[in-house]
């Protein structure tokens, strides 16, 4: 008796095992799970009454979404994105991201077929790849972990089927501009490709950086499917809705998937979610301000560090990927920060980064003390550790 062997070979999720260490060790301050500061909005709360005042909602929905917030996804997409949903394209609403990426793929790849992934790749990704039984293909970023469409290419086979970008990226923070993301697009529609694009983090660029949907492109409906999440831009992780939008063929399958995995997203989340999409993006940034302050605190303090580290441009999203110049193992960098100086990061490993010794730093959860606080016992914790 035993598991399947596939499911032997995914990865286990890094957050809990580094959750774990952090409840065995009081008072540490955790730079790990990347959540915003903030709550949901109070528009999103408010709809829980209108769902409650009709008990047909305690019944099973549409696998799809319901009709007010796919009409609010739409006029979303194309007033911020540029995308317009239908004919060739259709809106699908999920529980969360992840399950958005999951169907995607499911969607669109047969067993042994392959996902080209950017390294650093987002580890719940490359997880998904492999319970699909399809095959995550690494392909590196540049060293500002910027896309490289030539290197793409070059791992295209006959068995690839999707090109996944993340931008703004988790983990590296890197924000991939414009143009590459317009040439990886063409790309995909020359070799017959999907184009999987996830852009949880929208709304988070700092400086002169800018988003860019994929899906905007002319032409692109056909063969590209984008990912959103309300997860970070309205604090409401734990409520797991997020949304796709697919390729006209994708959406039957995409369907099959959902009503057997889910058969609809919670309702009640659903409504919330309507009502935080009424308060829109301005409620995003109005928290900003404050990472805004947070970023450069913590970006000042890894500076001091000097020739111990090198920190990643850290452009979007609330990540710093940190690489360390030591010859350390990461997982093990990371409990001794934990059991000697307080403080939790997510090893580089998890994200695909073997060659060499990399941390990645959240701070999107900390107000500014309790961030001051915790860069401060990471860079003690680094000096002692390195020797510098």
């Amino acid at each position: 008796m035993r598991p399947s062997l596939r499911m032997q070979a995914v990865q286990s999720p890094i957050i809990p095992v580094v959750g774990e260490l952090i409840r065995r060790h009081g008072g540490t301050i955790s730079l790990g799970q990347g959540v915003p500061y903030w709550p949901p909005p109070p528009e999103a709360l408010e709809q829980i009454e209108a769902f409650l005042a009709d008990p047909e909602n305690h019944k099973y929905k549409l696998v799809q979404g319901i009709p007010p917030l796919l009409r609010a996804i739409e006029a979303k997409l194309a007033d911020e994105n540029g995308i317009a949903v239908g004919p060739a394209s259709r809106a699908v609403v999920t529980a969360g991201g992840n399950m958005a990426f999951l169907n995607a793929v499911l969607a669109v790849a047969d067993v042994g077929d392959e996902v080209i992934q950017l390294s650093p790749y987002y580890f719940n990704h490359e997880m998904a790849v492999m319970i699909a039984g399809a095959r995550p293909v690494i392909v590196p970023t540049d060293e500002r972990y910027q896309v490289v469409v030539e290197a793409i290419e070059a791992a295209v086979t006959p068995r690839t089927r999707a090109v996944v970008t993340i931008s703004p990226n988790n983990p590296s923070g890197a924000v991939y501009g414009e143009d590459s993301l317009r040439r990886v697009n063409d790309l995909c529609r020359r070799r017959g490709l999907y184009h999987v694009s996830d852009e949880a983090y929208e709304y988070f660029t700092y400086g002169g950086a800018r988003h860019f949907s994929p899906g905007a492109v002319d032409g692109a409906a056909g063969h590209t499917i984008s990912l959103f999440s309300l997860s970070k831009a309205y604090g409401m992780a734990s409520w797991r809705i997020g949304y796709m939008v697919v390729p006209e063929q994708l959406y039957l399958a995409v369907r099959k998937i959902q009503d057997t995995n889910l058969i609809c997203p919670p309702v009640i989340c659903q409504y919330a979610a309507v009502g935080a999409m009424r308060r829109g993006a301005d409620y995003c940034r109005q928290g900003l301000a404050a990472l805004i302050e947070v970023r450069r605190l913590i970006l000042d303090a890894l500076a001091e560090l000097g020739h111990l580290v090198t920190p990643g441009p850290a452009d979007g999203a609330f990540y710093i990927l940190l690489k360390v110049h030591a010859r350390l193992d990461a997982m093990d960098l990371v409990e001794q920060l934990i059991r000697r100086h307080g403080v939790a990061v997510i090893p580089g490993t998890t994200f695909g980064l073997h060659d060499g010794c990399y941390l990645r730093i959240a701070y999107g959860a900390l107000d500014s003390e309790t961030a001051a606080e915790g860069i401060g016992r990471l860079c003690r914790g680094l000096r002692a550790i390195l020797g510098g």
